[in-house]
């Protein structure tokens, strides 16, 4: 039992020395990290010299200090892959969720291009089915998912679709490129999109944006149904418990800080 004790203790000391380096991986030396930390500097030495023969650190050869080494970079490029591959599986479960609680359809939507494609649907229990399966495109223009992506992107991402023609779907879609980038803008201060019979007449949507842990927006979580089902005043819970729900995701995609979403 104290020898399990002993390997414990051996290893937590081993992860709180590469925490030393978070966020900006500035060199460090030993009596540093020891005064830091209030550990032993033999004790310190010894666990660096361990994580630099393993790749997690790298001493420079003058300085003789240590930083992050490149075993750490590909435990990062892992997280990234797994967390990009595994989108749709992590968001399921939140959006399965949220059907069971509005009772109404969930869609998860990520933008490729010109396009929003459903990732993912939780159809509601209603007896009227929305329009819309997994692999399916929608113009991104007119979607709530990929308008609620688009609001927070780079200005250049915004900028190559409102040079493209905005097609019209129903007489309601917005085809003016003015009139869409003062649309962007307005959803980025209220944190939630709007599709008001844009994509399908009689269907309404409400879409929040998902945030990877780089703080870019990789999904949209779309409530759709009937256009008098779909309500987004302020007496409906519906914006908020998408805005909870995209949290969540985004929490579980490593996002961290303050949320933009309000």
């Amino acid at each position: 039992m104290r020898q399990n004790r002993d390997k414990t203790n051996s290893i937590e000391k081993a992860l709180r020395v590469l925490s030393c380096f978070v966020p900006y991986n500035e060199e460090l030396g030993t009596v540093e990290i020891a005064k830091r930390l209030g550990f032993h500097k033999a004790t310190v030495s010894r666990i660096l010299l361990i994580l630099a023969a393993q790749g997690y650190l790298r001493q420079d050869p003058e300085t003789r200090k240590f930083s992050l080494g490149p075993a750490v970079i590909e435990l990062g490029t892992a997280i990234h892959r797994s967390l990009s591959n595994n989108l749709t599986n992590i968001a399921k479960p939140h959006v399965d969720k949220l059907r069971n609680s509005l009772r109404e359809t969930i869609v998860l939507e990520v933008v490729r291009g010109k396009n929003a494609i459903i990732a993912y649907v939780a159809e509601g229990p209603g007896p009227i089915r929305i329009k819309g399966t997994i692999g399916d495109m929608r113009p991104a223009h007119a979607a709530a998912g990929a308008k609620a992506i688009l609001a927070f992107s780079p200005p250049d991402m915004k900028a190559r679709l409102l040079s493209t023609h905005l097609e019209p779907l129903t007489p309601n879609t917005i085809t003016e490129p003015e009139i869409l980038h003062r649309q962007l803008e307005e959803i980025r201060k209220q944190g939630f999109a709007i599709d008001r019979e844009e994509v399908n007449v009689g269907i309404n949507a409400v879409g929040v944006p998902v945030f990877d842990y780089q703080g870019k927006p990789v999904a949209g979580v779309v409530a759709a149904g009937l256009s008098q089902a779909i309500n987004w005043g302020d007496e409906s819970p519906l914006v908020s418990m998408l805005k909870d729900s995209a949290s969540r995701i985004s929490k579980e995609l490593c996002f961290k800080g303050e949320s933009p979403l309000g």
